[in-house]
C-alpha cells in the first residue's frame, strides 16, 4: 500500500526544503523526495556571498543547515527517483523507483540544468574558475578577464553584469551574429569593456593548480586555433527544466517550464512549483526559498479547503 502524507516535496534544494519546512511547521504531513543528497546544488558551491545572514558560507554547510531547520517539525526526507505524477480525484500519486506515494497536494522543486559544453576542462574546473551564473559568481572575478560563451540573452545579459566586475569580458560566440534582443546587444557594443570573438568553436578550457587560465577555440572561418586568456569562463548555452517526469499533468509550458500563479500554484489545484523549475526570470537561492515559503503557506491553505468541503459535504 501506498504511504500517503498531506504534501510531498519532490526536490530537497533550497526550495523545496523551505517548503518542506513551512508545511511541517503548519502541522501537515511532508515528505520532502529528492534523486540525490539533500542541498541541490548548493553541494556543489563552494562558498555563498550572497545570500542574508552569511558574508559568506560554503554550500554544503548552509544545505545542511536548512535540512536540520526542514526536519525539526517531523518533515521527513527520503531518497527518490521519482518517474511520474498522477492525480485521482483530490489525491495526487508519485511514482518512484523505490515505490509509490500519495499526497494530499505536491509542490515541485526540481530545478533546472545548465546545458553543458561537453568539452575537455569544462567539468574538471566547474567551481574553480567555469560557472553557469554570473550573479552567483561574478564578485570572485573583480578586476580579472573572463570569457562568456554563447550569444543568447542569458550570455549577453550575464557579459554585461560581468563588465561591471570584471577588468574585461571577451564573448565568444559560434556564429557570427547575435541571438539576444537588439537592447541587450546594443548595450553590449556599447561598452568599452566587452569584445567579441565570432565563428568560433570552442575546443578547451584551460587551467593549472586548479584554475582556469584560458579558452582554446579554433575559428570556423579560417580553421586556426587561438587562445584567450582568462580567470574565468562563464558558459550559457541553454538551461533545461528538469520536468520529464511530470508529462502526464497539463502544468508544462511548450519548453518544459511551470507556470505558476503568485501563490506557487499550477493549473492544476493540488500541484505547486518553486525554484528554478518555474517560468521565471531570476534563478537564485534567495528566490527559491522565497517561492518555498510562499509554497508551504499555499498548500495549507488549499488542504484547508478540501478538508472545510468535507465538513460540508457530512453536514
Amino acid at each position: 500500500m501506498a504511504k500517503s502524507y498531506d504534501v510531498i516535496v519532490i526536490g530537497a534544494g533550497p526550495g523545496g526544503m523551505t517548503a518542506g519546512l513551512y508545511a511541517s511547521r503548519a502541522n501537515l504531513s511532508v515528505l520532502m523526495l529528492d534523486r540525490g543528497i539533500y542541498g541541490g546544488q548548493m553541494n556543489n558551491t563552494a562558498a555563498i556571498e550572497n545570500y542574508p545572514g552569511f558574508k559568506s558560507v560554503l554550500g554544503p554547510d548552509l544545505g545542511q543547515q536548512m535540512y536540520d531547520g526542514a526536519t525539526q517539525f517531523g518533515a521527513e526526507y527520503a531518497y527518490g527517483n521519482v518517474t511520474s505524477l498522477k492525480t485521482d480525484g483530490n489525491t495526487k500519486i508519485v511514482e518512484t523507483d523505490d515505490g509509490t506515494y500519495t499526497a494530499k497536494a505536491v509542490i515541485i522543486a526540481t530545478g533546472a540544468e545548465h546545458r553543458k559544453l561537453g568539452i575537455p576542462g569544462e567539468e574538471e574546473f566547474s567551481g574553480r574558475g567555469v560557472s553557469y551564473c554570473a550573479v552567483c559568481d561574478g564578485a570572485f572575478f573583480k578586476n580579472r578577464e573572463v570569457v562568456v560563451i554563447g550569444g543568447g540573452d542569458s550570455a549577453i545579459e550575464e557579459g554585461t553584469y560581468l563588465a561591471g566586475l570584471a577588468s574585461h569580458v571577451t564573448i565568444v560566440h559560434r556564429r557570427d551574429s547575435l541571438r539576444a534582443q537588439k537592447i541587450l546587444q546594443d548595450r553590449a557594443f556599447a561598452n568599452d569593456k566587452i569584445s567579441f570573438v565570432w565563428n568560433a568553436n570552442t575546443e578547451e578550457i584551460l587551467g593549472d593548480d586548479n584554475k582556469v587560465t584560458g579558452v582554446r577555440y579554433t575559428d570556423k572561418v579560417t580553421g586556426e586555433s587561438h587562445v584567450i586568456p582568462a580567470s574565468g569562463v562563464f558558459i550559457y548555452v541553454g538551461i533545461m527544466p528538469l520536468t520529464d517526469s511530470f508529462k502526464d499533468v497539463d502544468i508544462l509550458d511548450e519548453n518544459g517550464w511551470i507556470p505558476t500563479d503568485e501563490l506557487m500554484a499550477t493549473r492544476v489545484p493540488g500541484i505547486f512549483a518553486i525554484g528554478d523549475v518555474r517560468a521565471k526570470k531570476l534563478r537564485q537561492i534567495t528566490t527559491a526559498v522565497g517561492d518555498g515559503g510562499q509554497a508551504g503557506q499555499s498548500v495549507f491553505d488549499y488542504i484547508q479547503t478540501l478538508q472545510d468541503a468535507d465538513l460540508k459535504v457530512e453536514a
